[in-house]
């Protein structure tokens, strides 16, 4: 426990400036998402630059990947969000995956982390390539999920920031684990908040189909 704690205030004092931006930028992304806040994206793409460069830095590759398709995720949601078919509605709604859907996300789950193991494990020097590939499939699902607005995306966040809690310890980023820590935690807020603004939205639509009678 003091070397967990020591670590943590080794790590702070040494964390640089660029790195306070990530993870700050991070932290609020989260947040917004979690309140459905549209502020989500542009925090988000400040975040997940400074993160591609860090994971470089870092030669945690796959992350450095994942970061980049963050950005472009963030950068496809910030326009889903705000288009909804539904124009009466400011943004798209928050709903659950459909069987389809469930089998897509799925195949995002398995393709990419055959692809990114196979690639770590041959083509790289990383010393942490299951975990590496493991965190980042999870995390991929979850940005497409999140992208389209859909519940499971915290499901997704949740076992990608309980893996990158040890991972970036390891690796010597303390502040960045500690972030995960508190993203966890934050990941299991926003998946009650989303599916409390689905039961009201459900909630909505039967009250209005009743005066439609």
């Amino acid at each position: 426990m003091e070397y967990i704690i020591d670590g943590i205030i080794n790590g702070i004092i040494q964390t640089t400036a660029l790195e306070w931006i990530a993870v700050i930028t991070g932290l609020m992304s989260v947040w917004f998402s979690m309140k459905e806040n549209i502020l989500v994206y542009p925090t988000g793409i400040i975040s997940v630059l400074i993160y591609v460069y860090l994971a470089f830095q870092y030669k945690l590759y796959a992350d450095m990947g994942v970061n980049f398709y963050y950005f472009v995720m963030s950068v496809y949601g910030w326009y889903y969000w705000v288009h909804p078919k539904d124009k009466s509605r400011k943004q798209v709604r928050v709903t659950i995956n459909n069987q389809k859907e469930n089998l897509i996300t799925l195949g995002i789950l398995l393709i990419s982390f055959g692809i990114l193991y196979f690639g770590l494990s041959n083509f790289t020097d990383s010393d942490v390539a299951f975990w590496d590939a493991t965190t980042t499939c999870f995390a991929i699902a979850g940005m497409w999920l999140m992208a389209r607005k859909k519940i499971e995306n915290w499901i997704a966040w949740i076992i990608t920031d309980l893996i990158s809690i040890p991972l970036y310890f390891y690796k010597g980023l303390v502040l960045t684990s500690f972030q995960f820590l508190i993203f966890t935690g934050l990941a299991f807020a926003g998946y009650l908040a989303w599916k409390k603004s689905m039961e009201e939205q459900e909630e909505n639509d039967l009250y209005q189909g009743f005066d439609a009678i």
